[in-house]
């Protein structure tokens, strides 16, 4: 049986170093870096469900499944996971969770980075950092899950 360290595609802390929300109404686009500043992080959030500020941290996870044992979610909606039998899932212990698409790949200017993209709805999310740290990722279906640390 899996367990939820499988399910865990990314984990990383951020720290929030920029924050725009010039563009769009109860949208922010926010900027930061990993702890060990290998990792760099753009994301766009609903600010009217979670705001967030510059200086803060940002604990962030993308899983394949938000099953505590790591299954699959097989046939029935992300909403849904869980809460027929009233069981826990990750998105428990986090309070901002999206479910989106990795979509795109690119090398980084370095050769030894790569950028991801993932889509939830029109909220993008780019990570560039080290193919190590990166590559459990592939064009698949992803949760987002953050929390402030």
């Amino acid at each position: 049986m899996a367990n939820t360290t499988d399910a865990q595609l990314f984990e990383e802390t951020f720290n929030i170093t920029t924050l725009d929300d010039t563009k769009y109404d109860r949208v922010c686009r926010i900027g930061g870096s990993s702890q060990d500043h290998s990792t760099v992080m753009t994301l766009d959030i609903n600010s009217q469900i979670y705001p967030v500020s510059i200086g803060e941290t940002l604990h962030m996870v993308l899983a394949s499944s938000l099953s505590l044992d790591g299954s699959k979610d097989d046939e029935r909606g992300w909403r849904d996971v869980g809460s027929a039998e009233g069981e826990q899932t990750m998105a428990d212990f986090y309070d901002y969770v999206c479910h989106g698409k990795i979509y795109k790949f690119e090398d980084g200017e370095d050769g030894a980075t790569i950028k991801v993209y993932v889509s939830f709805g029109g909220l993008l999310l780019a990570l560039e950092g080290p193919y190590k740290k990166l590559t459990p990722l592939r064009v698949d279906y992803v949760y987002l899950l953050c929390k402030k640390s």
